[in-house]
């Protein structure tokens, strides 16, 4: 039987409906790789064939790095999607939040049914965050401040960080303890050498004390393109006991992860490193606690 999932991070784009300057940055190399393959449209039809191996009854879209000033054009062309095509279920949209009109762009954004929650990264890689500089988010007072009216507002904050940021990001969630937030890609396992692994789990058990921290174990393929089933096993296994299932969802990162493996690959090595778990526990994982945590 096709088991039944919620992809709880995932990516579309239509390039006629939004501007996405990295999606037209020819021969630029990102921190997860090429990004040649993918810069061409990727809508729900394109979701759903990647997806056919498993009945996808609700998913999560994350914002993609749409142009400045797109950011509701974005959640509008994603409604719409989910309207005609029933998915995305939920939509979390990007938001600047150390901006001073924060709070009026929140609400704009709240305008739109399958809104859950907003996304600013903080952390890619160490190479990429030395150019943007986008960790001093983390001590600006005012992006401290929103975070905590995101909250208020019923929105959760997706947060994408490097290990090294762990500390100081979790003294900011400290303070903001009514909004819910959702890990990506298990806090992004940059250095997997054993002790690279040890500092990443203290992170993780650091973020994971702290109630309101969830974590999406997804993106593994960013971390390393050659992946193998017992090669994030180790990873995922952390992710799921630190965090516990009732706090841990299954993501694909599709279609950026399409550029280290298919589709069904993730989602059965998921399969695979779950399998020991019970019934309950592999429900959570697998749609549960996304369904919770969004709302769906």
């Amino acid at each position: 039987m096709m088991r039944r999932i919620v992809d709880a991070h995932h990516h579309l784009w239509d390039l006629d409906a939004c501007h996405y300057p990295w999606l037209m940055a020819r021969g630029v190399t990102r921190f997860f790789g090429d990004p040649t393959p993918i810069q061409k449209n990727y809508l729900v039809s394109d979701l759903r064939e990647d997806a056919v191996d498993y009945e996808l009854v609700a998913s999560v879209h994350v914002q993609v790095g749409v142009a400045p000033g797109d950011e509701l054009k974005e959640t509008a062309w994603l409604q719409q999607t989910g309207d005609d095509d029933g998915l995305p279920s939920a939509i979390v949209a990007f938001c600047e939040l150390d901006s001073p009109d924060a709070p009026h762009r929140l609400a704009a954004q709240l305008e739109f049914s399958r809104l859950r929650g907003v996304r600013q990264i903080i952390g890619r890689s160490d190479e990429e965050d030395a150019i943007t500089g986008s960790g001093a988010l983390i001590d600006n007072p005012l992006w401290r401040e929103h975070l905590e009216l995101v909250g208020e507002l019923g929105l959760s904050f997706d947060l994408q960080l490097t290990p090294g940021q762990v500390p100081r990001v979790a003294e900011a969630l400290a303070q903001a303890p009514d909004t819910d937030v959702a890990l990506c890609h298990c806090g992004s396992p940059w250095d997997q050498s054993k002790a690279g692994i040890e500092s990443w789990r203290e992170g993780l058990r650091l973020l994971a004390s702290l109630p309101n921290v969830y974590c999406k174990i997804s993106g593994l393929g960013m971390f390393d393109h050659d992946w193998t089933v017992d090669s994030i096993r180790p990873i995922v296994e952390s992710c799921i006991d630190i965090f516990g299932t009732e706090r841990a969802m299954f993501g694909s990162n599709f279609p950026v992860d399409k550029l280290h493996a298919s589709y069904s690959q993730v989602w059965s090595a998921y399969e695979e490193i779950s399998a020991g778990l019970s019934v309950q526990e592999q429900a959570l994982l697998f749609g549960d606690t996304a369904r919770s945590f969004y709302r769906l």
